[in-house]
């Protein structure tokens, strides 16, 4: 299922040859390695990213100066990750389970939908966040009215609202559904027609990652080019402009996001990829089905690492975005606070602001 660990047998029960075929290996003990370090490992993450992205919402939001555009879509990115990842740990205790669904069938609905609705939503702020950093430094026309702040966040509802529509039919067909072949009650997207579940990865694959990313690359690179070519210009000039070293520190701060984002979630969607062409009978056979089984199970781990990375990206590449932080801490600091304690503060600050 494109929003969740399901693994991909329970969408083709009735396509795959029995657990105890003679032609398909028993792989029962891998399996238990899967139940004993994912869920170990989504809790893990969970904790690290709810912590890193509720600090970046407490930052944005506690910050007394106005948000820049690219921090608009950002802050809307760190609270699509806090929500994916309050959902994460009822699939930790799932995959616990053994894919045993324990927690009733609103919470299945509920939780895959949030899922699905934070995936797609993530991808096209990273999307028009590449935008913005695209009409900044490549388009030579005025841009004036697509590049305000009430723009911004008029466009950040409406990646919300697009990743709801896209979410409906988890919605509609997300449900705890009994499977006698492994005598277990899991919570799956029980579409009507086999048809449907080809429709709904090629969706996921296609209108929630190829294009978006597609365009994000393009985007970016094309942004990046721009400003080495007017940072060699600059260079021959002999001029340096403050505002546009600014805003290259800013747009690499992007690129990293957007980078890392690719690396985490290419893998998923390529075994989804891969699914599409089994569930049509391109690829045949009981090797094919358990690599897509385990490679879905990898991807998805690695996938959901992404929601945890992106605070830390925000601390170690984004220097303005520190400097907030600083300013906000500051706040909380007790006027009678020991000057040891302030220095040791102002220490570490230093340390994080410069790297070695």
């Amino acid at each position: 299922e494109a929003a969740t660990w399901q693994p991909s047998r329970f969408s083709r029960e009735n396509s795959i040859l029995p657990i105890n075929s003679t032609v398909c290996p028993d792989l029962n003990d891998l399996w238990e390695i899967v139940y004993y370090i994912v869920p170990k490992y989504i809790d893990t993450v969970c904790i690290i990213g709810m912590l890193g992205n509720a600090f970046v919402l407490f930052t944005y939001s506690l910050h007394k100066g106005p948000l820049k555009i690219a921090e608009i879509y950002l802050m809307n990115l760190a609270a699509a990750d806090l929500i994916f990842l309050t959902c994460l740990p009822f699939w930790a205790e799932n995959i616990r389970n053994e894919f045993n669904w324990p927690f009733g069938n609103f919470l299945c609905r509920s939780t895959s939908t949030s899922i699905s609705l934070n995936m797609y939503t993530s991808i096209y702020l990273l999307v028009a966040v590449s935008v913005d950093r695209y009409l900044t430094f490549v388009h030579t026309l005025d841009h004036r009215v697509i590049r305000r702040k009430t723009t911004a966040k008029g466009i950040c509802l409406l990646a919300w609202l697009f990743g709801s529509l896209l979410s409906i039919p988890t919605f509609m067909f997300r449900t705890v559904k009994h499977f006698p072949l492994w005598n277990i009650s899991a919570c799956t997207l029980d579409f009507p027609t086999p048809l449907w579940v080809t429709t709904e990865r090629l969706v996921f694959n296609i209108v929630g990652f190829a294009l978006p990313s597609t365009a994000v690359i393009f985007l970016n690179f094309s942004t990046i080019r721009s400003l080495k070519k007017k940072a060699r210009e600059r260079r021959a000039l002999g001029t340096r402009s403050c505002k546009e070293h600014k805003g290259a520190k800013a747009t690499r701060l992007i690129f990293t996001v957007v980078l890392i984002f690719l690396l985490c979630w290419t893998p998923y969607h390529f075994f989804v990829f891969l699914d599409i062409l089994y569930q049509t009978e391109v690829m045949k056979g009981c090797f094919w089905g358990e690599l897509l089984n385990f490679g879905e199970q990898f991807g998805y781990t690695l996938a959901i690492t992404n929601s945890c990375i992106n605070p830390v990206i925000y601390v170690f590449a984004g220097k303005y975005f520190r400097q907030k932080a600083s300013e906000v801490f500051s706040q909380f600091i007790p006027c009678g606070f020991p000057l040891s304690w302030v220095s040791f503060k102002v220490f570490i600050l230093q340390q994080v602001s410069n790297p070695a």
